[in-house]
């Protein structure tokens, strides 16, 4: 389970620049090539001969994954590496691929990461060891994250992030507040948490890019369209201008908390009450029972308030995939590993280690749904979370540099949470710093 899938990477520029053409980075751009071909008896003779792999992953349920494999499979020793959550990883995964020296067979990428690595051919398209037979078994969101905006096939997913609404429903009754089930019934519950207690917030943010993403994509939002090289960044859709105009009110009005994700001042405001909701992905369960212990029983799951009454439009927030890096090793081998553990008999086994799937089998299994979780008063979550899953749309995309962009959310929308830049300003301060960069890399961008 991801501890924090989508905490804002501040200061941190890329390892390495994705020059187009470059082979700097220790791949290729060899994207509109022909995948390589590896067959199932392929696949198989890997197994048999056996060897050993070293997997670059942060994520704790693969350590049992792991062990079960090389129990099935004797011959085959796995070396599970945690070289760093998501940007400590990327950094160390890129200076490898620069060295072209200690690059893992198979690492763990963020949905998010992809298209930094896949648009420079680092990445193994997975199309030629008969993934793309694996499409229906993913949800929308996950399979469209592991294509990084192409038609290759960059990975297999491994977990993901649909949204929901987790509110602290002792709050709501002690101060009969209703559930929003539209983002303007959550601004009025907003005001109304605030008035009847000044200390309460119903939510907190201080600019996060992951939410700021996800909500906008479930508002309806593509700010990117890429094509290969040609990019394209764009804040000024119907979209965008219904967050901005939602979550402008609750800045102006004071409405949120000026408390940062994953911060001990978090922590004590989802156990004091003094933070009611989180809007965030279905990866949160283990950490509200973890992190935040004194309120069993006093929090609850709903859908995501939505932009529009009637409709029932999701997003992911957070979640990743298990990728063969090109200069990997043992790519049959690998491919094996990450078919069992993304596709096969690991998926279980992650899920019974409290991680959220991305596989529909599992998603809409009744012991999945009617599963019952104490800290949510004995709440089947699960059903509201693969109800979430179901409604995202699958037609969002990343920018090929989106953890470089990610890096300067803060410089550029988070000023409208400390000044009087307002969030649209923002968004177009991000926009033109992305573009500046995208072309400054050789890429063709524009606005």
């Amino acid at each position: 389970m991801h501890k924090h899938p989508r905490r804002l990477l501040r200061g941190i520029g890329l390892v390495c620049a994705l020059a187009l053409g470059s082979t700097a980075c220790g791949g290729s751009d060899d994207s509109d090539a022909a995948p390589k071909s590896v067959s199932g008896a392929d696949i198989d003779a890997a197994l048999k001969k056996g060897g050993t792999l070293t997997v670059w992953a942060w994520e704790p349920t693969l350590q049992q994954v792991a062990a079960d494999f090389q129990k099935e499979h004797p011959g085959v020793k796995v070396n599970l590496v945690n070289a760093g959550t998501n940007n400590d990883q990327y950094k160390a995964l890129q200076n490898a691929m620069s060295a072209k020296k200690g690059v893992p067979d198979v690492a763990q990428v963020e949905y998010y990461a992809m298209g930094q690595y896949a648009l420079t051919g680092q990445l193994t398209d997975l199309r030629g060891f008969g993934a793309g037979k694996l499409a229906d078994r993913y949800s929308p969101g996950p399979w469209n994250g592991v294509k990084a905006g192409g038609e290759g096939i960059h990975g297999l997913p491994m977990d993901s992030g649909p949204m929901a609404l987790f509110y602290n429903k002792k709050v709501f009754d002690r101060h009969g507040i209703e559930v929003p089930t539209t983002w303007d019934e959550y601004v009025d519950a907003a005001r109304a948490l605030r008035k009847a207690d000044p200390k309460a917030y119903i939510t907190n943010d201080t600019g996060e890019a992951g939410l700021t993403t996800s909500l906008l994509w479930q508002a309806g939002s593509r700010p990117y369209q890429v094509d290969g090289t040609k990019v394209k960044v764009d804040f000024s859709d119907a979209g965008a201008k219904k967050f901005t105009g939602t979550w402008q009110k609750l800045i102006d009005e004071k409405l949120i908390a000026p408390v940062t994700n994953w911060s001990d001042e978090w922590y004590k405001g989802l156990g004091n009450g003094t933070i009611a909701t989180l809007a965030i992905g279905a990866w949160m369960p283990a950490n509200l029972a973890s992190g935040v212990k004194n309120t069993v029983g006093d929090w609850r799951v709903a859908p995501l308030p939505q932009w529009e009454a009637g409709a029932s439009a999701s997003a992911e927030n957070g979640g990743s995939a298990l990728t063969l890096p090109e200069l990997g090793k043992n790519e049959a081998l690998a491919y094996a590993f990450v078919r069992y553990a993304n596709a096969g008999k690991g998926v279980d086994t992650r899920v019974k280690g409290g991680a959220f799937p991305a596989t529909t089998a599992q998603l809409n299994s009744k012991a999945f749904q009617d599963a019952e979780f104490p800290y949510f008063g004995g709440q089947q979550a699960n059903r509201v979370f693969a109800e979430s899953a179901a409604n995202v749309a699958d037609d969002w995309s990343y920018l090929p540099y989106q953890v470089y962009a990610n890096s300067i959310f803060n410089d550029t929308v988070g000023k409208a949470y400390v000044s009087d830049t307002t969030l649209a300003e923002g968004l177009r301060a991000w926009q033109d710093a992305s573009v500046k960069y995208g072309n400054e890399q050789g890429f063709t961008v524009e606005k």
